[in-house]
């Protein structure tokens, strides 16, 4: 089943140039996501009833073209397939000439509201109506990043109450925000990065310190997000 919604860019969704960034289309593709589920009785509006809510795992977007401030977007999202406690989730996005601008997928986790796993039963997935054989890219899964052998720079961030979302973890749009300021100053400025991929791995709580360390590997530009002792791998955000 493929589900669609409108989102005009307003002036907080763009840098220079007028272009949307890639903070503003996450948002909307999370926010479509989440209207999805809330539409098939398991979504935000739901949880008390359901005890139940999907944590986002992994991120791959790309661009093709980059819409402008004012333009009304036509974002297409659907279930892929579900496996066991896992759901894949694609995206498209389109300008208001029809122009397809974006391609996204993304994995997420089924979780009780005690925060332990649960497995997705059948018929929680049958009215997703996934479908298997639409796309956006080759792979069938999104795949696995790894943690780079050195790093050419380092900082530390502190989570405030503003990055906090409504299960009380630091909100999967600023893990992008904290890598941004990890990038050395002649790097952030080539935004905007037209491939983004995110991976999710521990959340981040309010009050907690983190290391976000950068390197460029392979015409790619990593951040690695840990806890403040190294211990903990919260993320690994890739960029080019």
């Amino acid at each position: 089943m493929i589900y669609t919604e409108k989102f005009k860019i307003g002036l907080k969704d763009v840098w220079k140039g007028e272009e949307v960034s890639n903070i503003a289309i996450l948002e909307y593709l999370e926010n479509i996501a989440a209207y999805h589920s809330d539409s098939v009785g398991y979504g935000v509006r739901t949880t008390k009833d359901t005890n139940l809510n999907w944590i986002l795992l992994d991120w791959k977007v790309k661009f093709l073209k980059r819409p402008k401030y004012g333009q009304e977007l036509t974002i297409n999202t659907w279930s892929r397939k579900v496996e066991k406690f896992y759901a894949f989730r694609d995206f498209q996005v389109y300008d208001d000439e029809n122009n397809l601008c974006v391609i996204a997928t993304s994995k997420w986790l089924l979780i009780n509201s005690k925060g332990k796993i649960e497995r997705v039963e059948p018929q929680m997935a049958e009215k997703y109506k996934s479908e298997a054989d639409r796309k956006v890219f080759e792979e069938e899964n999104i795949p696995k990043l790894n943690i780079p052998n050195y790093f050419e720079n380092s900082v530390k961030y502190k989570v405030l109450r503003r990055d906090i979302d409504i299960i009380g973890h630091m909100h999967n749009l600023y893990y992008l925000s904290i890598a941004y300021e990890a990038l050395p100053e002649k790097i952030y400025q080539k935004r905007p990065f037209n491939n983004i991929r995110i991976m999710y791995k521990k959340e981040i709580k309010l009050g907690e310190n983190v290391n976000c360390k950068y390197v460029n590997q392979d015409n790619k530009y990593i951040v690695v997000i840990e806890s403040e002792d190294g211990n903990i791998l919260h993320s690994i955000i890739e960029l080019y």
